[in-house]
């Protein structure tokens, strides 16, 4: 490619990033944090494409401001094929594709056949954080399964606890809630999971999204892929909900 497309593919590129990061097409590439990340990405690439254009604009004004000087020479040098240009492949233009792909295109959060096909990545957390006294609890599904496991439950027994994921079953169709965990971005998102048990409903769709209403059990499983622990919850209510605008869960500890 010349400085031209070069700069080009540069401007399409930061401005895809803009978007991005503008929109919440970002968080189905990486954790919300990185937002700013993502839009100085975005006005590094035009800017650097703007100026390629700018130095390429001088430089063409420049060579054709010195040929003007030294018209005679100019001339006869385009008359032994001094003036023959070399194009560049128009295939080359193709890489342009994958941009409008990720502009015009959201891909999927990662679901139920990649969970059930990784170990659960649970991890104790360096600490939680206090939980009201008294009255019902909305929790992250991480923050659940690890308070579940690594404080044996404290402070959630007999409490009414509510819960969003996505559904996921085993081989036998034992059904689980997942939330996809983040570090960093899409690339290295890894499951937690809960078992569910109690009043399940009868019909449950992998990928579903669902909000569960249940009570903290000792009720424990090991994950058959790598041996990690899974709690479980014991679900009183559950009802079908859209998917979160973040579909990873931002409760991550690492």
């Amino acid at each position: 490619m010349n400085r031209q497309a070069q700069s080009a593919v540069l401007f399409v590129l930061g401005a895809a990033l803009l978007h991005a990061g503008a929109t919440d097409l970002y968080l189905r590439y990486v954790k919300a944090g990185l937002r700013p990340l993502v839009l100085a990405a975005g006005v590094v690439l035009i800017a650097t494409a703007l100026a390629t254009a700018w130095y390429e604009w001088r430089h063409k004004d420049h060579a054709e401001g010195h040929g003007e000087d030294h018209g005679g020479e100019q001339g006869e040098g385009e008359g032994h094929g001094g003036g023959h240009v070399h194009r560049e492949p128009r295939v080359s233009w193709l890489l342009v594709l994958p941009l409008f792909a990720l502009i015009l295109v959201a891909p999927p959060a990662l679901g139920s056949y990649s969970a059930m096909r990784t170990g659960t990545a649970l991890q104790q957390a360096y600490g939680y954080q206090k939980l009201p006294a008294t009255g019902p609890l909305r929790l992250g599904l991480a923050d659940y399964a690890g308070r579940a496991v690594y404080e044996h439950g404290r402070g959630l027994a007999g409490r009414r606890i509510t819960i969003t994921g996505f559904v996921a079953l085993d081989h036998s169709g034992a059904p689980y809630l997942v939330r996809m965990a983040l570090n960093c971005c899409a690339a290295d998102a890894q499951p937690v999971k809960i078992g569910l048990t109690g009043q399940i409903p009868p019909v449950l769709k992998p990928d579903g999204w669902l909000q569960v209403t249940g009570t903290y059990t000792a009720k424990r499983t090991k994950d058959t892929v790598n041996g990690g622990p899974i709690p479980y919850l014991d679900i009183t209510e559950a009802r079908p909900v859209p998917t979160p605008h973040d579909p990873y869960d931002e409760t991550w500890n690492n």
